[in-house]
């Protein structure tokens, strides 16, 4: 398997895989954007994605030593970082069950994960606790405790991704977008719990 690119880190000065980090550019009147997907154009810079080091490089003037020039910082930085991660993953939601690769409902959700171990379950954060838990048991009887749970986005967010009305259980299929998700859900663990409900998880790293 193709080895991820490494990356030094402009909090720590740590050389990481660029998985773990994230790339950040410099936009118009030298204010920095965060490039998820590393494709802007011109210099980068990139930091580690945990909440705590993207503060830290801002504290440190680290974005300023990296472009070699004073830069604008956007306030709350890390929060806008944190609030573009949890739009990419919906995003990917919504592809996902465009692609065929996701199941929405509980019922839905059941069938799915008696047939095939799901690259993920989302469950809204909003949830009631029992519906939740009887899919919990269901998963772990047919696949152990392995299967990551993203728990940390709104019922009405989760609907809103794919096209419906609130949506409390979806389950995400081995597939293009459920490695896509991953990532994106690596990173995001950074900056929030990923399932505040229940136990916080992530597939292994490939």
């Amino acid at each position: 398997m193709k080895k991820d690119r490494e990356r030094r880190c402009v909090a720590t000065g740590e050389v990481g895989e660029e998985a773990d980090l994230i790339r950040i550019a410099l936009g118009p009147d030298n204010v920095i954007v965060p490039d998820l997907a590393a494709r802007l154009p011109g210099r980068g810079a990139w930091v580690g994605a945990r909440k705590a080091l993207v503060e830290q490089a801002v504290k440190k003037k680290a974005f300023n030593r990296a472009f070699g020039a004073p830069v604008v910082v956007p306030d709350d930085f890390a929060g806008q970082i944190e609030a573009l991660l949890a739009q990419r993953a919906l995003n990917l939601i919504g592809l996902a069950r465009r692609a065929g690769e996701l199941a929405a409902g509980q019922d839905a959700v059941r069938l799915a994960v008696k047939a095939a171990r799901p690259a993920w379950r989302i469950e809204a954060s909003d949830a009631a606790r029992d519906g939740r838990s009887k899919l919990d048991r269901l998963t772990f009887a047919a696949w152990g405790d392995d299967v990551p749970v993203a728990g940390c986005f709104l019922a009405e967010d989760i609907g809103q991704a794919i096209g419906r009305g609130p949506t409390v259980h979806a389950s995400m299929a081995e597939g293009s977008q459920a490695r896509a998700f991953s990532t994106v859900m690596r990173k995001l663990s950074g900056f929030r719990v990923l399932d505040p409900a229940g136990q916080d998880g992530l597939p292994d790293a490939e």
